[in-house]
């Protein structure tokens, strides 16, 4: 009897539409021979099914501009598919599980994971998504400043010639000329953003690398809050305050709509001090739809929930009730995601302001 093939990994994706341009979340599952992909995580029959024996994985695939955290999987019959992740991990190890997968189907094994130890110790071959994650580190990481150039200020940002220098504090390179290597490459897989135009047009092939070695060019990590503000108004600066917290958590949510009470895949974006949950159209739209104040609320499980209709929930429910009391109904994917939201949410409620 032939055995069914695990699931390796499942969560949401934005997936692009093969006939049209649209962007639209699904529900993606990998399997151990293939990527099923269900309109709602709730449907039995999934949309569509692309086998993995003989497909070709590229990332980080810059065809779309300013799409981030897209993936592009090429089939054996040269048929293109394009998924983006909400976020930059979530991409690596949607990545390095569909690679996996493929490099077994070929080998004629059988997918099986490894246990992996963190070490501190960079590997003699640069682990990019490790470097970029140390780099990170809020005590021994890139410090993000804020930085005024040309009567603009910008936000959670960096100089090129920084990261070079923590790059050689950190002995992870041997010369100035070899952290422009890595910077290029830190760049050209979309870890650092570059911010103002030094950095910008020095990143489209205007310069010799791609990568500068220059306190007037600036760069920001990927996921984290940088803005950048001109001559703006109070308004303005009190809006943009929401954004200045560390990212603590992201991912996708369902969240029910307040009036049509529908309920609609979004990605939210944690931060604390000052505390919000912002949440965004994961298929597009670098501005938020909307933004919960977090200070003071109160979140908990919900395990009843009387105006659901049981096709369009698969449990795994809570609610946030903030300060001024708005309730939101969010819905995650798994019991563990559900406590993981939950417990990051309380945390920052108490802490931030």
């Amino acid at each position: 009897m032939e055995r069914e093939p695990q699931r390796i990994r499942e969560g949401y994706l934005v997936k692009k539409g093969s006939m049209f341009n649209t962007w639209k979340p699904m529900w993606v599952v990998l399997l151990e021979d293939g990527i099923e992909f269900y309109k709602k995580k709730t449907d039995n029959s999934p949309k569509g099914m692309i086998p993995l024996k003989g497909s070709t994985i590229n990332s980080p695939c810059q065809d779309f501009g300013k799409r981030l955290f897209v993936i592009k999987l090429t089939t054996a019959k040269e048929q293109d598919h394009f998924f983006q992740a909400s976020h930059l991990e979530e991409r690596d190890v949607w990545v390095k599980d569909i690679r996996k997968a493929i490099k077994c189907i070929e080998g004629g094994q059988r997918f099986a994971r490894k246990s992996t130890r963190k070490s501190i110790k960079l590997p003699e071959t640069v682990n990019l998504s490790a470097l970029y994650l140390y780099m990170k580190d809020p005590d021994k990481g890139i410090r993000e400043l804020k930085l005024e150039k040309e009567k603009k200020v910008f936000n959670h940002c960096f100089t090129g010639s920084s990261v070079i220098d923590w790059l050689e504090s950190n002995n992870s390179i041997r010369n100035r000329p070899e952290g422009l290597l890595l910077g290029s490459a830190l760049l050209n897989e979309g870890y650092l953003q570059p911010a103002g135009d030094t950095s910008k047009s020095a990143a489209e092939g205007l310069s010799e690398t791609t990568f500068l070695d220059n306190s007037e060019a600036y760069y920001y990590f990927a996921d984290s809050g940088f803005f950048c503000e001109g001559n703006s108004s109070d308004d303005d600066i009190v809006l943009k305050e929401e954004f200045r917290g560390l990212v603590i958590k992201q991912g996708c949510l369902l969240k029910q709509g307040h009036r049509r009470k529908n309920w609609k895949v979004r990605k939210f974006v944690l931060r604390e001090d000052p505390s919000y949950l912002h949440y965004y159209d994961p298929a597009g739209g670098e501005e938020p739809l909307g933004a919960i104040h977090l200070r003071g609320c109160v979140v908990t499980a919900v395990e009843d929930y009387p105006d659901v209709r049981k096709n369009e929930v698969d449990r795994n429910l809570f609610e946030i009730i903030t300060a001024n009391e708005v309730h939101y109904f969010l819905q995650a994917a798994t019991a563990a995601e559900r406590t993981e939201w939950i417990r990051a949410i309380q945390l920052v409620s108490r802490t931030g302001k």
